[in-house]
């Protein structure tokens, strides 16, 4: 028996959530999958999975099993991309993960380009707004803003994203627009709690080089900034949107941005928006693999160019 492919199929089989979507990450059979892990069952004269026509789970042998060997189909995976490193062609897979709305608005639009360069990749995107564990998640690289970085990573500054305040003209028509950060306390203002420690983001600006926070009191709290956005289009109040979230909704006439032209009684006198800083993250240098490097030089060359990356 070939025990590393049938332990393969095995591990593929629980990350695909299926023996066929684990046959297809193997480039086999369904069938010849299944046939992987009842020779590999019948080695350990142990029942590793519970496999019903909807669902699959694994036994308490299982669990115990998978344990041990899911990192061994990743180090042989990882063993391969380093190797190929010295034809200069990434291969193999790739684990993303990104903050939620980053992920799903920016990446999800370039990672056909990137993956159209390099075929024979193949990519895993994770979106989460939780802490991640590069070692224990298998993570190649992560993107998150600064907010949500955390000791011990090796990070890497790729964007400044402009932000913007937004509310519906709905809102606006009811509650009247504040003309400066100030205003903000009169106001509806929808916020979003950071999942890593609970905090709300803050509001932050910047005048005359030095930055304050407007006085305000939240009257809706979410997790999910896209949520905040929907909400915000509904005539719910004021939130803050990242641009690559924003500038679609209000070229639709969906949202309005506040504070574009916002002066203050001197006329030399500007508060602009706090931008999102976003890094690139790795557990450490040696993580940089050629297929990590290409795939941020690949981040840096597809966002707009109206993104300050230095």
């Amino acid at each position: 028996m070939d025990t590393l492919r049938s332990i393969e199929s095995f591990v593929k089989a629980i990350e695909g959530g299926s023996i066929a979507a684990g046959a297809r990450m193997q480039g086999i059979t369904p069938a010849a999958a299944s046939q992987n892990i009842q020779r590999l069952e019948a080695s350990l004269n142990a029942r590793l999975l519970t496999r019903t026509t909807r669902s699959l789970a694994l036994t308490e042998a299982g669990e115990i099993y998978y344990a041990k060997v899911r990192h061994v189909v990743s180090d042989i995976e990882n063993a391969k991309s380093l190797v190929t490193e010295f034809h200069g062609e990434p291969q193999g897979k790739l684990r993303i993960a990104s903050s939620a709305a980053f992920g799903r608005h920016v990446l999800s639009s370039i990672i056909p380009s990137f993956t159209a360069l390099y075929p024979k990749l193949f990519i895993e995107l994770i979106l989460t707004d939780q802490n991640i564990d590069h070692v224990k998640e298998d993570i190649d690289i992560s993107i998150r803003f600064k907010q949500q970085l955390e000791l011990g990573l090796v990070a890497r500054k790729i964007a400044t994203v402009p932000v913007l305040f937004c509310a519906s003209p709905t809102y606006i028509a009811r509650k009247g627009q504040p003309q400066t950060p100030e205003d903000l306390q009169l106001h509806d203002c929808l916020m979003f709690r950071m999942p890593t420690n609970g905090r709300l983001l803050s509001w932050g600006f910047l005048r005359d080089e030095l930055r304050f926070e407007a006085d305000i009191k939240p009257s809706i709290i979410s997790n999910d900034i896209n949520s905040l956005a929907e909400l915000a289009i509904a005539g719910a109040g004021i939130t803050r949107l990242s641009a690559f979230i924003a500038n679609p909704l209000i070229k639709d006439g969906k949202l309005v941005a506040l504070f574009e032209q916002e002066i203050a009684n001197d006329a030399t006198v500007r508060s602009d928006n706090e931008p999102l800083e976003f890094y690139a993250c790795f557990r450490d240098h040696h993580a940089m693999t050629l297929k990590v490097k290409a795939f941020v030089s690949h981040i840096m060359t597809s966002i707009p160019h109206t993104w300050e990356s230095i």
